[in-house]
C-alpha cells in the first residue's frame, strides 16, 4: 500500500510540475492534481502551491505521505497542460492505471510551432495593429520588420536561458531601435505608429490574465507573485523602449 501511495505521490507531484511550469492558472493546477489522486483510489490529496514551487500532500487508509517540487518557468505551453488533463480524464473513466498514466505523462513533450512561422505572424500582427492605428504602407511595413526582427532576437536570447527581464529590456531596446527610424527617416505618415505597434509582442498577457484569475480564486499569493512578476517584464519593456528614446532623443517628436 505504502509502495502504491509513494508513486501515486510522485504521479501527481509530476503532473502539478509540468502544470506550473507552463502557465495553467492555480485552481486548474490544484484541480487536477487533486483528480488525479481521488482517480488512482487516494482517500484525500491537498495542494498548496508558491510562485516557483508546489507542496502535495496524500493520505491513503491513515497513511499520509508529502512531498515537494521546484517548479522553474518553462514558457507557456497549452499542448502540455491540455495533454495532462487528457490523461486526467483518462484515469477518471478508467482507461488508464497510474502506471500507464506515468508513463503517458513521461512521453509528453512541449512541442512549439516552426520559429520562422512564429516570426512572420509576431511581424504581421504587430504590423496589423498599426494599420488598424491609422499607420499607412510605410508604417506597416517598418513595423512588420521590426517587430520580426525583435522576434529573432527574443528567441535567440530565449534559447541560451537568459534571465527574461533581460531578455524583455534588450527585445524591447532591438525593435525600438529599428522602428525609431521611421520618425528619423520620417517614413510613413505617423511614424511614431511604429514604434507603438512593434513592441505590442511584449505584453505579458497571459501572465496577467492568470494573476486575476488566480486571485479572483482565492489564490491571493499565486495571483500577485504573477502580476509582480507581469509588471517587472512591462518595466523591462519600457526600460529598453525609454533607452533607444534617450539616445536619439526622438521623445519629443513621439509624445
Amino acid at each position: 500500500m505504502d509502495t502504491k501511495q509513494r508513486a501515486v505521490s510522485r504521479l501527481i507531484a509530476q503532473a502539478g510540475q509540468m502544470l506550473h511550469a507552463h502557465g495553467a492558472e492555480s485552481a486548474l493546477i490544484g484541480g487536477i492534481m487533486q483528480r488525479i489522486g481521488l482517480a488512482c483510489g487516494m482517500d484525500e490529496v491537498e495542494v498548496s502551491l508558491t510562485a516557483n514551487a508546489l507542496v502535495v500532500t496524500t493520505l491513503y487508509k491513515d497513511h499520509c505521505i508529502t512531498t515537494t517540487r521546484r517548479c522553474p518557468d518553462r514558457g507557456i505551453n497549452m499542448r502540455v497542460i491540455t495533454e495532462v488533463q487528457r490523461i486526467c480524464i483518462m484515469l477518471e473513466k478508467g482507461i488508464l492505471n497510474f502506471e500507464l498514466a506515468k508513463s503517458k505523462l513521461d512521453n509528453i513533450t512541449p512541442e512549439r510551432y516552426n520559429r520562422w512561422l512564429v516570426v512572420f505572424m509576431i511581424g504581421l500582427s504587430c504590423a496589423s495593429f498599426s494599420h488598424l492605428a491609422g499607420g499607412d504602407l510605410g508604417v506597416f511595413v517598418m513595423t512588420f520588420i521590426s517587430s520580426a526582427i525583435g522576434m529573432v532576437v527574443r528567441q535567440e536570447i530565449g534559447h541560451r536561458h537568459f534571465n527574461p527581464l533581460l531578455n524583455f529590456a534588450v527585445t524591447a531596446f532591438v525593435t525600438s531601435l529599428i522602428s525609431a527610424q521611421a520618425v528619423v527617416f520620417d517614413i510613413g505618415n505617423q511614424p511614431h505608429i511604429a514604434m507603438a505597434s512593434s513592441v505590442l509582442m511584449l505584453v505579458p498577457g497571459f501572465p496577467l490574465i492568470n494573476s486575476v484569475a488566480d486571485v479572483l480564486k482565492g489564490y491571493i499569493n499565486m495571483g500577485i507573485a504573477r502580476f509582480v512578476m507581469a509588471s517587472l517584464l512591462t518595466l523591462a519593456t519600457c526600460l529598453g523602449i525609454v533607452a533607444v528614446g534617450g539616445i536619439l532623443n526622438i521623445f519629443g517628436t513621439t509624445l
